[in-house]
């Protein structure tokens, strides 16, 4: 047994600490994902200092496994620790940060096992092992405990728990060193900013990505899929980008990622129609390599030891194979229009994926594989698009830690609309994106809720890869359907705003009410009744806000769900209005709502100002500008800064962007006036019309 006597805590930057424990790893999870610091946003955030009690952190290295011990406060939460699908507080579960797909229950076992969890408290911990974790959040109790819980018994006390008070969150890494980090606030919503931006921030999609996507049957042809944009455009419904699903290639499962000749016989003709018609494509595919592929000879010495159906698993740990890659994609793909990917199977499950005897020509593990591949092929793709200054914005099943600035969004095959709701909320503590994507529907009223949720997540999606519904399926609430999916449209200079302070600042687009300033989260626990065969050890049942959620700065989404009439709302401190009406709603309660169908409730803090455009099917092209509407909410005084560029390059980086300060101020006669920007938006016209919602 060795112990480390000492912890050395560096401040690597502003906030942010870092220890390196033991023997130094040859791959890490942030080393994978390729993110580089965004300094000079990390230096607007308050100074601060270590947020916990150094001499409470305990580190051991035992036959080459690597023991971490952390302090936790009575009262105090946990949130993160993966993309969890059912639970927000994790405090009081055992996870094995494992990459999966999703398989019903929150064990740590899914698609970005993310090991970096953030504290009610206003801190957060990541440890950057790229190995399968496993963490005891505030479950074991220690003899050497200094804050043991109360001896109770069960015979005479019925608050005899089988889960006494545990103070600590103790870790385990099958490894014989780590890095740990730590990130100071000091609110929750602070350290997640300075996670999000050790890592380059938040991606910045581009505008054509947060319009409306569909993804198309999997057989369908360059002929179908031009029919179906046709068809988008005869119900004048928005089509930013169409996805093309296996059946473009040659052969799938494993692939070839060169064009099916039969399907697709003139794949950069198809690619310039679409363009003509303002549509961008997005290609399916995993990463294992078919036999038939020309590819497959030039990378066959740089894969695996086991295939995964039939096709070989190259290692993009190694140069040569992430260029032999580049070379192939670039020409079929890159070079004659192809927007991005959808990048498919990268998860697991175990049954097919390569298993943990596996081995890599780099001296990978197979467990270190898997735990960073999807963050590997994320990079490299990124990488391509980034080299030819063209955004991208594309679908992935795997991601994990650092993974913030990559142009991904999570997706799977799991289908519960309340549980995606859960990962949406739980996708902003750990710096992924995720998106609730609609297949199908059992009902219009199904149909039309989830529409909805879809419509405000990072990405608005159909995937119809199976069964090739439509928006306009259920011809009962198409309207309402047309009418959530246009409202998206023109809420993109909002949307567009949001994702910019992602980039800019690493605040998550789509947010966890517990990131909301002095948000008082009301989550509780009830014990549950006593009974000899549901619940024999009297556990307590957790309740978890985990159906609302942030769009940015200004606007409370409450989605709802198939066979509910009402629902309740928990309105954070201040006013809050109706989006729609502008009528005040309450103020730091619990409201009860009655939402018509065809309207997803929308609340907007006091002051609150909502830029707008008027409908359009697509996002704006070259040299288009359109007219702008502010809607400001509430009594109070309010600003907002319009985030504005290209929307389609990286230029904005070199500085080519605008931000457009509009106000709203009490004149001398006590009425709310707007005020002009000075500098105007690239994309808009410069007089903007106000509306004041609430009379």
């Amino acid at each position: 047994m060795k112990a480390q006597k000492s912890i050395v805590w560096k401040e690597s930057y502003p906030g942010i600490w870092k220890a390196d424990i033991g023997q130094k790893q040859k791959h890490s999870l942030l080393q994978a994902a390729g993110g580089k610091v965004n300094l000079s946003a990390l230096n607007q955030l308050p100074k601060t200092v270590f947020p916990l009690d150094k001499g409470t952190i305990e580190i051991k290295i035992i036959q080459g496994k690597t023991y971490l011990k952390l302090p936790l406060q009575q009262g105090e939460q946990l949130f993160g620790l993966g993309l969890n699908f059912q639970t927000v507080n994790q405090r009081g579960r055992i996870l094995n940060l494992h990459m999966d797909h999703f398989g019903g229950k929150d064990n740590g076992r899914t698609h970005a096992p993310v090991p970096f969890y953030v504290s009610s408290k206003g801190y957060g911990v990541l440890i950057d092992a790229a190995q399968y974790i496993t963490v005891y959040a505030g479950t074991g109790v220690r003899v050497d405990s200094k804050n043991p819980p109360e001896l109770q018994d069960r015979n005479t006390n019925k608050k005899w728990s089988a889960q006494p008070y545990s103070d600590a969150v103790e870790v385990l890494v099958p490894a014989n060193g780590t890095s740990l980090y730590v990130f100071a606030g000091p609110s929750p919503m602070q350290a997640v900013q300075r996670y999000n931006l050790l890592n380059g921030g938040g991606y910045l999609p581009p505008k054509w990505g947060l319009g409306f996507t569909q993804r198309v049957p999997t057989l369908y042809s360059q002929e179908d899929i031009l029919k179906e944009v046709a068809s988008f455009e005869e119900h004048d419904f928005p089509l930013d980008f169409i996805g093309v699903e296996p059946g473009w290639q040659s052969m799938s499962y494993p692939c070839t990622f060169e064009w099916d000749t039969t399907r697709f016989p003139t794949p950069k003709l198809f690619l310039a129609k679409l363009a003509e018609k303002g549509v961008s494509a997005n290609l399916w595919l995993n990463p294992y390599v078919s036999p038939k592929s020309s590819l497959y000879p030039l990378v066959k010495n740089l894969t695996g030891s086991h295939t995964v159906w039939n096709g070989l698993v190259p290692d993009f740990t190694l140069a040569q194979t992430r260029q032999l890659y580049k070379n192939h994609f670039k020409k079929n793909h890159l070079d004659i229009g192809v927007g991005g990917y959808k990048i498919d199977e990268v998860d697991g499950y175990d049954n097919w994926v390569w298993p943990d005897v596996a081995t890599f020509p780099s001296g990978t593990s197979a467990e270190e594989m898997r735990q960073i591949y999807g963050s590997l092929v994320q990079k490299m793709t990124a990488d391509w698009y980034k080299e030819i200054n063209k955004r991208t914005y594309g679908l992935v099943r795997a991601s994990n830690a650092g993974s913030s600035h990559l142009p991904y969004i999570i997706y799977n095959d799991y289908y519960n609309h309340k549980d995606f709701i859960t990962a949406l909320v739980n996708s902003s503590f750990i710096g992924v994106l995720w998106t609730p994507e609609v297949r199908a529907s059992k009902t219009a009223e199904e149909w039309i809720r989830r529409m909805q949720s879809a419509c405000f997540s990072p990405m608005a999606m159909i995937n119809a890869w199976a069964d090739g519904t439509k928006p306009w399926t259920f011809p009962e609430v198409a309207e309402a359907v047309k009418e959530v999916a246009n409202l998206r449209m023109q809420l993109l200079p909002y949307l567009y705003t949001t994702f910019a302070a992602y980039y800019r600042e690493g605040k998550p687009p789509f947010r966890a009410m517990q990131l909301v300033d002095e948000f008082s989260d009301q989550n509780i626990q009830e014990r549950g009744l006593l009974d000899a065969t549901t619940n024999p050890y009297q556990m307590a049942i957790r309740k978890d806000i985990k159906d609302q959620y942030m769009m940015g700065d200004e606007i409370l989404v409450a989605p709802m769900f198939a066979g509910e009439k009402s629902r309740q709302v928990i309105l954070p401190k201040g006013k809050w209005y109706d989006f729609y009406s502008g009528e005040f709603v309450g103020e730091n309660q619990l409201i009860q709502i009655e939402p018509p169908l065809e309207k997803i409730p929308l609340f907007v803090r006091d002051g609150g100002i909502i830029p707008m455009v008027p409908v359009h099917r697509q996002a704006p092209k070259q040299g288009e500008r359109w007219p702008l509407t502010l809607q400001h909410y509430g009594q109070n005084p309010g600003a907002f800064t319009l985030y504005d560029d290209d929307g389609k390059s990286f230029d904005y980086e070199k500085g080519k962007f605008t931000l457009s300060k509009y106000s709203v101020q009490r004149n001398p006669q006590g009425k709310l006036v707007g005020n002009q920007a000075i500098q105007a938006p690239m994309s808009y016209l410069p007089e903007v019309r106000w509306v004041f919602m609430t009379k």
